[in-house]
């Protein structure tokens, strides 16, 4: 059972109070401190380890993710930010180049950026709008008021690991997909909900690091069984003589899991030579994560704790992208807390804050919900193939329509004919009821 105090109500701010905690301060936790801070509160942003850091991750950034960034007042034009023109897909031979589109409100390129420095330039901003960053210091369990609300946190920080207590009214748990502290409220992950596995290694390749293009290849076989890869393997450019070489794998219960190292070392044996994709010219292990997906932990809020990112399953079902779900999930918590903040305590400030969920359902519930579906009818089963049959690849339309449900490029009104065929399809999709969660 978390620890327990008496109510908490933010009064002299001292070095380990605040109005709002946030445990993690990768691109969801940094993104709400940052937008905190902007808005006047007083945020503790709590990081477990050290910049710069390494994680997995495709390094991509699509036009969506480019626009948060911009938003956020990153420099998008300061060296080790590589430019992309759009993805190129590959599947049974054949290949299609889908630019990214120039209408709508979202940028028409997008980036890569390794993760190594992204958080921390992320953190920086945070940092530079006003947040208070504590490094090093791990969130160790929540800390709970006699009812059961979250109050803070209790932590260990610094190289000796000393206990320290941090306390704020609400806390933003995104700590990834471990969850540590949505577990330790009680929020449980659902498992019918889509969790995929991926992994990345890092190659020197001076023919294919400033290729403008994510190449997206779909027709990849599980070295195991020989089925379909549930998922799809990337080559992404970095521009520094690098490439970010990795695969992604949904498995469906029945098929069990895939050998991601076997599969792409036989993957990596298709490609030609002197792309540079051997062994030799690895610049990093080969690297594993799990992508929570799907919304699959709920409520993402209940008593004073919001959940955002990865700590709530944010990551898309359609594609496995998670970077822009997390910075965007990030914003929509810190408006939500900081409106929430100018109520008094109790029954008013509490009505504010499940507005967070709410919101998160209204901006993507359909599209996750219709996502879940085809990745657990299709994509879980027989991998992206089918979607990138003969006929979608030579058909231009289909290609481009595919293209903007896999990236959710579509929610913003356009007169684009695809964007609105888009939209309307997950508007078909029935909205969720929302229900109030059980008490335990």
């Amino acid at each position: 059972m978390p620890p327990t105090e008496r109510s908490h109500e933010f009064a002299d701010v001292g070095d380990s109070e605040a109005q709002v905690i946030v445990v993690g301060a990768g691109p969801a936790g940094s993104t709400a401190a940052l937008y905190l801070a902007r808005a006047g509160v007083d945020v503790l942003l709590l990081e477990k380890g050290t910049f710069p850091r390494d994680k997995v991750c495709g390094d991509g950034l699509t036009p969506r993710a480019v626009h948060q960034l911009v938003r956020m007042g990153v420099d998008i034009d300061a060296p080790g930010w590589q430019r992309t023109k759009g993805m190129r897909w590959i599947c049974d031979g054949r290949q299609v180049h889908i630019d990214w589109p120039r209408s709508g409100s979202h940028p028409d390129f997008g980036l890569t950026r390794s993760r190594h420095d992204f958080d921390d330039i992320l953190a920086r901003q945070a940092v530079a709008a006003g947040a208070r960053l504590r490094l090093d210091t791990k969130a160790t369990g929540p800390l709970t008021d006699r009812g059961g609300r979250i109050v803070g946190v209790c932590a260990i920080t610094g190289a000796d690991k000393q206990p320290q207590t941090y306390r704020a009214p609400v806390v933003i748990a995104a700590d990834g997909a471990s969850a540590r502290t949505a577990l330790a409220m009680g929020l449980e992950r659902d498992r019918s909900r889509p969790m995929a596995t991926a992994a990345r290694r890092y190659y020197r390749s001076g023919v294919r690091t400033n290729d403008p293009y994510l190449e997206l290849w779909a027709d990849l076989l599980c070295s195991r069984t020989g089925r379909d890869l549930p998922g799809y393997g990337w080559i992404f450019p970095l521009g520094d003589g690098r490439v970010n070489v990795g695969l992604g794998a949904l498995p469906h219960r029945r098929h069990g899991a895939v050998d991601l190292r076997a599969t792409m070392d036989e993957w990596l044996l298709r490609l030609p030579p002197d792309w540079g994709l051997r062994e030799e010219n690895a610049d990093s292990p080969l690297r594993s994560a799990a992508l929570p997906m799907g919304f699959n932990r709920r409520p993402q809020y209940h008593r004073g704790l919001l959940l955002i990112g990865d700590s709530a399953g944010m990551i898309s079902p359609w594609s496995g992208e998670g970077i822009v779900q997390a910075m965007e999930a990030g914003e929509v918590a810190a408006e939500t807390v900081a409106l929430a903040l100018h109520r008094p305590g109790g029954t008013p400030r509490e009505q504010a804050l499940h507005q967070y969920q709410r919101e998160v359902n209204r901006r993507w519930g359909r599209y996750y919900r219709l996502g879940n579906s085809v990745a657990d009818l299709v994509l879980a089963r027989y991998g992206y193939r089918p979607l990138l049959n003969r006929h979608v690849m030579a058909t231009p339309a289909l290609v481009r329509t595919l293209a903007r449900l896999l990236t959710h490029g579509s929610d913003a009104p356009s007169d684009d004919l695809i964007d609105t065929a888009v939209r309307t399809l997950v508007r078909m999709v029935p909205a969720q009821v929302q229900r109030t969660r059980s008490k335990r």
